[in-house]
């Protein structure tokens, strides 16, 4: 009589990540396309919340710093494109302006780099991703990058990595963001490869659309005087417009006041218009199955929040071979410290 054979192995459990500050998900997106388990997940805004909690079936945590560490869920990799506004161009220019504080000296969201430290510093994942705008590396003439950096490498303890990569090589639209990749433990780890060529706008763009998408005589006139002005003085400031060969400027938070840095071409006989909704999920890389569930004014602003999906799910994609691979223990290396 044949020996029985053994039970199969069951699969193994997909790695666990938490998505902090996870806006209307497109980390979780990108990280579940690379196989991988959200555990968690927190947002302050409730607008993006609801958008969440219509695609991904859960209402996100609030206030992360209302959080307790201990009740944030097991995970093996941290996700987190914690607020950029204190460290952009635009948000440094706009406070300075205002007479505000921007960097970590913004009481409100400079700060949020430090919950993303006290829940590594507790959890002790074995990896984390977390995004920025590339001006992070300049801002305050790199203080706050080295800042940022020595709290990851120096006070927690692990190797760090980072890039900025953009989004141009995925979608139709040119979008630099820095990304920190960091391991517990010693990885054989690389960025990955940007596709080439991308795709044109014509590839998001929808055949028919409403008509109030189209600028009136007015503002459209005051666009194109504001262009001139600034023009005239030496400035780059004004609106764009692109036809369905082109590729976008970055898409902004601010791109329901006006769109004035996106415009489509409608020919001669028509004013330009702006992007509408689901061109700008499409914009982001968000499948058309995504659930747009708020006004038009809040999805432009969580569009230009978001991350860029496709280029999360390929660096998704790495860091979980990274995972999977062997672990490397260089001379010199240290044991993990402590948690804080």
């Amino acid at each position: 009589m044949p020996a029985r054979s053994r039970q199969s192995a069951a699969p193994p459990r997909p790695l666990r990540f938490i998505d902090l500050f996870c806006g209307i998900g497109g980390f979780r997106i990108g990280f579940e396309q690379a196989g991988c388990e959200c555990v968690f997940s927190s947002d302050w805004d409730k607008y993006s919340q609801k958008t969440y909690a219509a695609n991904f079936g859960e209402t996100p945590h609030g206030d992360i710093r209302a959080v307790r560490s201990a009740d944030v869920r097991a995970h093996e990799i941290l996700c987190g494109g914690f607020p950029c506004q204190p460290f952009s161009l635009a948000g440094v220019s706009k406070k300075n302006s205002l007479g505000r504080a921007h960097g970590f000296e913004d009481e409100k969201q400079g700060n949020l780099f430090f919950e993303i430290a006290r829940l590594i510093a507790w959890h002790r994942p074995a990896a984390f991703v977390l995004e920025n705008v590339k001006n992070l590396k300049s801002h305050d003439k790199g203080n706050t990058f080295k800042v940022i950096h020595a709290m990851l490498t120096e006070e927690l303890g692990y190797q760090v990595q980072h890039r900025i990569i953009d989004a141009r090589a995925w979608l139709p639209q040119h979008r630099e963001r820095i990304f920190l990749v960091g391991f517990r433990e010693m990885r054989l780890f690389d960025f990955p490869e940007p596709p080439s060529p991308g795709p044109v706008l014509s590839s998001i763009l929808e055949k028919d659309v409403d008509a109030k998408y189209t600028l009136s005589d007015k503002l459209w006139n005051y666009l194109q005087d504001y262009a001139a002005k600034h023009a005239a003085k030496g400035n780059g400031f004004g609106c764009s417009v692109f036809d369905g060969d082109g590729v976008a400027r970055t898409l902004s938070a601010r791109y329901h006041k006006d769109g004035s840095e996106i415009l489509i071409s409608q020919g001669k006989k028509k004013n330009p218009r702006r992007l509408t909704p689901r061109e700008c999920a499409r914009l982001m890389g968000y499948p058309d199955t995504f659930k747009i569930t708020v006004s038009d004014t809040q999805a432009y602003r969580q569009f230009g929040n978001s991350v860029a999906v496709p280029a999360v799910a390929a660096l998704a994609t790495a860091v979980v071979k990274a995972l999977a691979g062997v672990k490397r223990q260089p001379r010199g290396w240290q044991p993990e410290l402590a948690g804080m």
